[in-house]
């Protein structure tokens, strides 16, 4: 478990725990508090606590029940589907990463890999074992952790602080599992800012791609922003479809201004009998091993495309949306706001798509209605619109 009460402006960063991840996958600095000293807020009083501005979303808490039986059974068959891609992604991804850091990185200085919790340890804890395979042929010095991210607050910049402190002349690559409309990368954008003028002590660290070009790796990118990505389609990733059982137990994080340190998160010792975290890395991570295809390198990119903007503002613009957080685009995201907001509505792009059972299924529990719209919503297969709610609603 992550240790608790530690002194982010003098701990050792070994200090810190790991979820349920081993200590070699990954550092998680988070301060984690008891769970039973968070309020645990129901999902239609958060929603309008969040969209009548009362409260931000980083604030409050909707504590998690192990996932269903349903829930499981759908996740092991994404697993049984996606395995040998998302082993081929992170060998592609790893390979490249080699490729670009061999001669900037050693054992004394090694890349960081920083993963955006939550979704982007798993994808994170696969690259660091990748990177740390000898008999491989993508093997890198390198060094993993986890931080928060919170839209409209940014990068826990205490968390950022201390890997900066402890690895001056290391790269840092920010990993995530998938991008939705690009969000994130605004806000990892604004949060990185101060960095921007070469002669900041930390330029090289944060912008060893060149000026302006912000690090962001990805297993997917529909919003098409990230630096690097191993995809640009919205598939279903099987970490995508459960949440803490597949990120080391850790909840979604919760804000703490950065005078008072680290952001917080819950850990979750009460589903330790549903957590698959472990076993995901491990089943992952040994057909990455078997692997016979040849390693592509893939391509780098100075700046985002924002290929899907457009198609965000239409849907904003059909559906009288004002604030476009509301609208979750890729399976993975709109399956997760299925299960931790209050949806309005689903957009499939087909009807029978095998990728969207589990969304399907979540949708005829809860009597959600659900809208095929084709080609227009491509390349997503699935958005999830989050009901308007107001204070009194």
């Amino acid at each position: 478990m992550i240790s608790n009460n530690l002194n982010t402006k003098t701990a050792d960063l070994k200090s810190y725990g790991s979820g349920s991840y081993l200590a070699s996958d990954v550092t998680v600095l988070l301060d984690i508090v008891d769970k039973d000293a968070v309020a645990d807020v129901p999902v239609s009083q958060k929603e309008a606590l969040i969209q009548s501005g009362q409260r931000h979303y980083s604030d409050m808490l909707t504590l998690e029940d192990a996932p269903t039986a349903m829930h499981e059974r759908l996740y092991h068959q994404a697993l049984e589907q996606g395995t040998n891609r998302t082993a081929t992604d992170i060998a592609n991804l790893a390979h490249t990463l080699q490729g670009t850091f061999e001669q900037t990185v050693n054992t004394e200085n090694p890349l960081v890999l920083v993963s955006l919790v939550r979704a982007g340890l798993p994808i994170g804890v696969l690259l660091q074992r990748a990177l740390a395979d000898t008999d491989s042929r993508h093997a890198l010095p390198s060094i993993h952790y986890g931080i928060s991210i919170i839209r409209d607050r940014g990068l826990d910049s205490v968390a950022l602080a201390l890997i900066l402190k402890t690895h001056p002349n290391s790269p840092i690559v920010f990993v995530d599992g998938w991008t939705g409309k690009g969000a994130i990368y605004q806000e990892l954008s604004r949060s990185l800012e101060v960095f921007r003028n070469p002669s900041h002590s930390n330029f090289a660290n944060i912008f060893h791609q060149g000026k302006g070009v912000i690090p962001l790796l990805t297993l997917a990118d529909p919003a098409g922003v990230a630096w690097l990505a191993a995809s640009e389609e919205d598939w279903l990733i099987p970490s995508g479809l459960l949440n803490s059982t597949v990120s080391g137990l850790i909840s979604r994080s919760l804000y703490t201004e950065p005078q008072s340190g680290l952001h917080r998160s819950v850990f979750y010792d009460n589903l330790v009998a549903s957590d698959h975290s472990l076993a995901f890395i491990d089943r992952i991570d040994a057909a990455r091993r078997v692997l016979t295809n040849s390693l592509q390198c893939l391509s780098l990119y100075k700046q985002p495309r924002y290929q899907t903007a457009d198609l965000i503002d239409t849907l904003a613009a059909d559906y009288a949306i004002d604030n476009r957080n509301r609208i979750k685009p890729t399976i993975a995201e709109a399956t997760r706001a299925i299960l931790r907001r209050d949806p309005e509505r689903i957009l499939l792009a087909t009807a029978d798509h095998p990728d969207t059972i589990l969304l399907r299924h979540l949708c005829a529990q809860r009597d959600i209605a659900i809208s095929v719209l084709g080609d227009k919503i491509l390349p997503y297969q699935a958005i999830t619109l989050i009901k308007q709610r107001t204070k009194d609603s």
